[in-house]
């Protein structure tokens, strides 16, 4: 019925595919915040190896150095900043858990489903550049300026206002 070349671009999707789901599941089932960064941190090099497979070292690149980086360490220190409460707990609830496993499994088939009877378009041949990441900086920096400028901003607006409410809660 599947017709499975096992190679190593294969095996190597599948472990990126399985860093990431055990990642994604550790993150939301995890009790201690600091351990949830670090499932969300594999989640994000399991996705720059993905890019890897895709030839799109840039982003793959970008993918660690921001993402697993930057917005781990970023956490981290909003964790660090704010208080918490070591005694509170939420009961268990059973009935939503088995509802949320039904639904999530009801998810996964109506999707499985899709992808397979889906027949998709073959894909368009493009013109590879030799130097990704020099097509990618012309283009951002002639084309997208402006949005990329006005991101800049609304990035440096965000972390002075998250400057600022932490300062409130220390007061």
């Amino acid at each position: 019925m599947f017709n499975i070349a096992f190679t190593g671009e294969f095996t190597a999707f599948f472990v990126f595919s399985a860093i990431m789901i055990c990642g994604a599941v550790l993150m939301i089932s995890l009790d201690k915040v600091v351990h949830m960064v670090i499932s969300m941190a594999a989640v994000f090099l399991g996705l720059a190896g993905m890019f890897v497979l895709l030839e799109a070292e840039f982003v793959a690149f970008v993918q660690v150095l921001i993402y697993a980086g930057a917005v781990s360490i970023l956490m981290i220190f909003g964790i660090m900043m704010t208080k918490h409460h070591a005694g509170e707990t939420e009961p268990a609830k059973p009935i939503h858990q088995s509802l949320a496993a039904i639904a999530a499994l009801s998810l996964f088939g109506v999707l499985f489903y899709a992808i397979r009877t889906t027949t998709f378009p073959e894909p368009a041949v493009f013109q590879q550049s030799e130097d990704n990441t020099m097509a990618i900086g012309e283009l951002l920096y002639t084309g997208y300026v402006i949005p990329f400028e006005l991101l800049s901003v609304l990035l440096t607006v965000a972390f002075i206002g998250a400057i600022v409410l932490a300062k409130k809660e220390a007061d």
